[in-house]
């Protein structure tokens, strides 16, 4: 089984508005673990989440697009805290910036949430707030180190938020614990800048398959596409392009899932087939997840397709 920890959210989106006009907003359940989970899902791989869920209006609306994907929710209470909210406004090139205002996700459980990790753990993706308050961190860590231990391979997504951030250099400091810990690590060219300002790309991968476990970096690009480097070897690829644009919200997310459903697919999901990747399987990889993402973009809010979707556009 696939599982995600990380947050929920709604994700309160505003649209560009004319000066002296009314806000308009729409809400739209989301967090980037939550849209993996639920892109991983619909891809067809199992999927669990692993995320306090709030009892109140907002929680029941996060909970539908999880069971309709048929994503399973780890823990099995909800809880009383208020759900966590982002509100998101749109620029003119319909690409999102986030405030945040957060509760449920970090409610949880009194003796943490390592015993909720299924007995058929394969692959934990993980990243987004975890790293973000010491007190999150210490539970997260607890929760990703077990899986390790399990033998599981572990994905990170540092998805960085540099609004929900006081002391930048504590968090770099929980956020190279976990990284340690990753073989798979997907991050945006604005995340490795906000981390390291000033190293090139190539320099940001160096760096972090010079970890104690990673094999496969992923550098994603905006509307330039990402790469693919591990040590042997390195690939690049474009965006899928959907024929109506939406919005981006979601398309890391997407695109994520779609790496991992694609290493999946390969046999590759884990330590040295990993490594082993060459040119041709990264730029492979690379294609599938950009279709993911695309088609996603083709959207509003974040509702990645399903694996029969992708696979009709790649048929073409």
């Amino acid at each position: 089984m696939f599982v995600v920890g990380g947050e929920s959210l709604i994700d309160l989106v505003s649209e560009p508005r004319a000066p002296g006009g009314p806000v308009t907003m729409h809400a739209h359940p989301g967090g980037s673990p939550y849209n993996c989970a639920i892109a991983l899902a619909k891809l067809g791989n199992p999927t669990g989440f692993l995320c306090p869920i709030s009892s109140d209006a907002f929680g029941s609306y996060l909970l539908e697009p999880l069971e309709a994907a048929g994503v399973t929710q780890l823990l099995p209470d909800r809880v009383t805290a208020p759900t966590t909210l982002a509100v998101a406004t749109l620029n003119n090139k319909r690409e999102a910036s986030y405030a945040f205002y957060r509760s449920a996700d970090r409610a949880f459980p009194s003796g943490g949430m390592v015993e909720f990790l299924p007995a058929d753990l394969e692959v934990l993706q993980f990243g987004g707030f975890g790293p973000i308050e010491a007190t999150d961190s210490e539970i997260w860590l607890q929760v990703v180190s077990a899986a390790a231990r399990r033998g599981a391979t572990i994905a990170m997504d540092p998805n960085v938020r540099p609004s929900l951030i006081g002391d930048f250099g504590a968090y770099k400091a929980r956020l190279s614990r976990f990284l340690d810990l990753a073989h798979v690590v997907k991050a945006s060219e604005e995340d490795l800048e906000l981390l390291d300002p000033g190293l090139s790309l190539d320099a940001h991968a160096e760096q972090l398959l010079g970890r104690d476990n990673c094999e496969l970096v992923v550098i994603t690009l905006g509307d330039k596409g990402s790469l693919a480097f591990t040590e042997g070897a390195r690939a690049r690829a474009g965006i899928w392009s959907p024929p109506e644009f939406g919005d981006t919200v979601g398309a890391g997310d997407s695109l994520m899932a779609g790496i991992l459903t694609a290493l999946n697919d390969r046999d590759a999901l884990r330590p040295g087939p990993l490594a082993a990747l060459n040119e041709q399987a990264l730029g492979d990889v690379l294609r599938f997840g950009a279709v993911v993402a695309g088609i996603n973009c083709g959207r509003k809010g974040c509702n990645p397709p399903t694996r029969a979707e992708v696979d009709a556009v790649l048929a073409l």
